[in-house]
């Protein structure tokens, strides 16, 4: 294959995977227009792509002319070993929501931002953004923390660049943020209070392997809550379980 033809694979790619990024939880229907709109595309070149994607049953166009994400891209998702950590850790997840009665959720890291992997609420649980697909910002949540303080170098100087403020109590010192994260890997427990969400407080663990953060399980809860360093027992052992859990599949 020439450069020439290398180049515009490469692009082609990109800005068919822009096309599909352009589907969130908000928007899990869009019409040529939308889509070319929020993929940064031209028309003409968006429809060439779309035919192609719908073709390979990535995409689904609707009778309405509306295109949906398609039922390949569920199953390539199955494959992905982010499924075979959320069966792992669901039942202690279970265990850990049925124990404390608040959100627990099982995020991993990507990119510069956590992926939830699964989400389960309790009978004390506050609505709560952190549904499963959603990225979450690493440096003010606590499944973040303490994906962050595990991950390689490279990613966080990459996250202490930009310490966006999302309520008045994120930390945006990179100085602060850097010890934090140092006592997070010599506790193992990562905190965040009020710093993504006014009103909620979260208790995290990192899943470590040999090569860094597999996975992060996290507790959410109303900072009125009483007792909230009563969860710490359950969380540890839920993160132990399912480390255990992992290492014997």
């Amino acid at each position: 294959m020439s450069t020439r033809r290398a180049g515009e694979t490469r692009s082609g790619l990109t800005r068919a995977v822009a096309l599909l990024d352009a589907f969130d939880d908000a928007h899990r229907v869009l019409t040529l227009t939308a889509l070319a709109r929020r993929a940064g595309l031209p028309i003409a070149t968006a429809h060439r792509l779309l035919a192609d994607l719908t073709s390979a049953r990535l995409l689904v166009r609707r009778p309405d002319g509306g295109y949906e994400i398609g039922a390949r891209v569920w199953h390539l998702g199955l494959l992905s070993p982010h499924t075979a950590l959320r069966e792992a850790a669901l039942p202690y997840l279970q265990d850990l929501v049925a124990t404390t009665g608040h959100t627990a959720h099982l995020a991993v890291l990507d990119g510069a931002g956590a992926l939830v992997l699964e989400r389960l609420a309790g009978t004390r649980s506050l609505p709560t953004r952190h549904t499963p697909g959603l990225r979450l910002p690493l440096h003010c949540t606590a499944v973040g923390k303490a994906l962050l303080a595990h991950a390689p170098a490279e990613t966080r100087t990459c996250v202490l660049a930009g310490l966006d403020p999302h309520t008045r109590y994120t930390i945006t010192d990179p100085c602060v943020l850097r010890r934090q994260l140092d006592q997070i890997r010599g506790s193992g427990v990562a905190r965040s209070t009020q710093e993504h969400r006014l009103g909620v407080f979260s208790l995290a663990m990192a899943i470590t392997g040999g090569s860094g953060p597999l996975a992060a399980v996290g507790l959410l809860a109303p900072l009125s809550s009483p007792r909230l360093s009563e969860t710490l027992p359950p969380l540890r052992h839920a993160t132990a379980a399912i480390t255990a859990s992992i290492g014997r599949a």
